[in-house]
């Protein structure tokens, strides 16, 4: 029998549609736990500079939805089985919440903090619930976590580090068969201390930090979301976090450098003001000057970025007009 295609009704258009206006500002406040693990370090820093919007399409948005449902269906299933599991703050039933102790904009919500697990039914585990594909799924038996899945293992360390405790329980539903995996792991104070500073310098280095790839056809390069600003086909996002005046603080705010300093509020970040430059490296043009008085940047070409010349919004078209003129 001839399988008929698949066809996108009115019906099913108008719910992936409602995906994506009900889609989650991709813009966190703060660099995550669940990220630091990610091998790129101009990934991460372009991530927490909001450099680079996903834009991820409604059907993975779905999918997002459904490995969110199954977290919670994890730990009702280790709760119905006698095990405690703490999964949500008692004085607001948010996520559990950690922040790093050292500075501010590093930060996470842990899945669950639990007790009475057989293989060690006094120890209290962080809690860390996963959905894979069967192909991850197989690798990640096989292989165990910290090879298999390293950013999940990062972001253990990381939770274990912030809520005190030697022992996590990761555990992982597979989407194609409903098999469940799990394991413990345990504290690695070396490698969390690693991680922190990493964290360090993704938070607070004011340049884009080295590239993992070698090459824009480099196969680590391929499906990531900065790909081509990272290797100058294209310009960031508008936002104070990609502005040269704007600093993250060590006490978690940012500030704005231009006349007398003062704190950006996390809405003023995202929507950025008409004094805004991009910070040098982000843009594919050869460096000329900057006047620290105009508060503009010069580049190739006489275009000048910055109040009374070219706004960073329509920086883009400029550099596309200059290159047709030329």
């Amino acid at each position: 029998m001839t399988q008929l295609p698949i066809q996108h009704t009115p019906t099913i258009e108008l719910l992936y549609k409602g995906y994506a206006d009900r889609a989650k500002d991709f813009r966190r406040p703060h660099l995550g736990a669940s990220v630091i693990g990610k091998e790129c370090p101009r990934a991460l820093w372009m991530d927490f500079r909001w450099c680079s919007d996903p834009r991820f399409e409604s059907r993975i948005l779905r999918l997002f939805e459904s490995g969110y449902k199954e977290e919670d269906r994890i730990i009702e299933n280790l709760r119905s089985v006698g095990i405690t599991i703490y999964s949500r703050d008692p004085t607001d039933g948010s996520q559990i919440n950690f922040n790093e102790e050292e500075f501010g904009h590093f930060s996470g919500s842990v899945d669950g903090i639990g007790i009475g697990f057989p293989e060690a039914p006094k120890t209290f585990h962080v809690v860390e619930c996963k959905t894979s594909s069967k192909k991850l799924y197989d690798k990640l038996v096989k292989e165990g976590v910290e090879k298999a899945k390293n950013q999940h293992y990062c972001q253990m360390q990381i939770y274990m580090r912030w809520a005190k405790l030697d022992r996590a329980f990761y555990i992982v539903c597979c989407k194609d068969d409903d098999r469940l995996y799990g394991e413990r792991v345990y504290f690695d104070k070396d490698l969390s201390d690693r991680l922190v500073e990493k964290g360090r310098r993704v938070i607070y280095t004011p340049t884009p930090l080295e590239k993992l790839g070698e090459s824009s056809t480099d196969f680590r390069c391929k499906f990531c979301d900065h790909a081509d600003l990272c290797w100058g086909k294209s310009l960031p996002l508008v936002s104070c976090r990609t502005c040269a005046f704007s600093t993250p603080e060590v006490d978690g705010t940012w500030t704005c450098g231009r006349g007398e300093k003062k704190v950006i509020s996390e809405f003023e970040q995202k929507t950025a003001c008409e004094g805004h430059v991009f910070i040098p490296d982000l843009v594919p043009l050869l460096l000329i000057g900057a006047d620290p008085e105009m508060g503009t940047i010069e580049y190739e070409g006489g275009i000048i970025n910055g109040p009374g010349f070219v706004l960073s919004v329509d920086l883009e078209k400029e550099i596309m007009k200059r290159n047709k003129q030329s």
